[in-house]
């Protein structure tokens, strides 16, 4: 991926193999590139809480992720509760985080109005 297009606009692209893990340096790159979301498991995943009002709200924000997941052929794992998500993302076919996990997690936030 290009580091000039921005992540929201950006396309996943099919991965397998370690060799597509991003190493630790390219993670601190773009982890800034996604405000609010966090490591989680050593590193390994992406992950995000997203609250709401309702469960309304929330069921729309997971109808319209699954949209992107779909159109992106990267999904997450999802917790879904009445007032919030939760998304977390990983490339199981690399074993840890891929440069699609950034761009899913911007056009996430990007469902919110979040650049």
């Amino acid at each position: 991926m290009s580091d000039l297009i921005p992540l929201a606009q950006a396309h996943c692209v099919p991965l397998r193999g370690s060799e597509h893990r991003l190493p630790p340096a390219r993670i601190a790159e773009l982890l800034p590139q996604v405000p609010g979301w966090e490591l989680v498991e050593d590193g390994h995943a992406l992950s995000r809480t997203f609250p709401f009002e309702n469960y309304y709200e929330t069921m729309a924000f997971v109808n319209a992720l699954a949209f992107i997941a779909h159109a992106e052929d990267h999904h997450p794992d999802l917790g879904v509760h009445y007032n919030r998500a939760v998304v977390r993302y990983s490339t199981h076919d690399v074993g840890g985080l891929s440069e699609n996990d950034f761009i899913c997690a911007a056009k996430a936030s990007a469902l919110l109005g979040e650049a």
